[in-house]
């Protein structure tokens, strides 16, 4: 069910996407509400799951992580048992940051973060080469980012 968000909870989202650490005061302040209503509006938007979570935001650039493929892979079985078991192994591969099953040329889309190209092959080669019923993967490598940002609702 799609929730009905006003303007207030609009602008709270949007502060809090851009500073999630935000003291509820300031927020309050910048939606022009008092501190009580903000923080009573922040816990129904949490309630409702529309706030999922607050995590930190780490820099891969600065974890030594400059090197980013995107991966498609293609599946020999798409019965949901296989689908399933991919799923589960896949998520335990730290360095595939994300994975999409999507519609089109392949079943799966993988963003997988690494050193270089020495350690991306190494990662191809010993972890996502073994997942469950995999057929075949194709690489794109990136080579600068252009957008990269959190969901906005701005």
């Amino acid at each position: 069910m799609e929730e009905k968000l006003d303007a207030i909870d609009r602008k709270i989202l949007a502060e809090l996407t851009e500073n999630a650490r935000i003291p509820v005061a300031e927020l309050a302040r910048k939606v022009g509400l008092s501190k009580t209503p903000v923080a009573l509006r922040i816990r129904h938007l949490e309630e409702i799951g529309l706030i999922t979570g607050y995590r930190a935001i780490l820099s891969p650039m600065k974890l030594g992580l400059t090197n980013v493929t995107y991966l498609e892979v293609s599946m020999n079985d798409t019965r949901e048992h296989a689908l399933q078991q991919f799923n589960a192994a896949v998520r335990a591969i730290p360095e595939v940051e994300e994975c999409y099953m999507i519609a089109g040329g392949c079943d799966y889309l993988l963003k997988v973060r690494s050193r270089d190209m020495n350690h991306f092959r190494q990662i191809l080669a010993d972890k996502i080469s073994s997942l469950p019923h995999i057929s075949n993967t194709s690489s794109h490598v990136s080579m600068e980012a252009v957008v990269e940002q959190n969901f906005n609702l701005g």
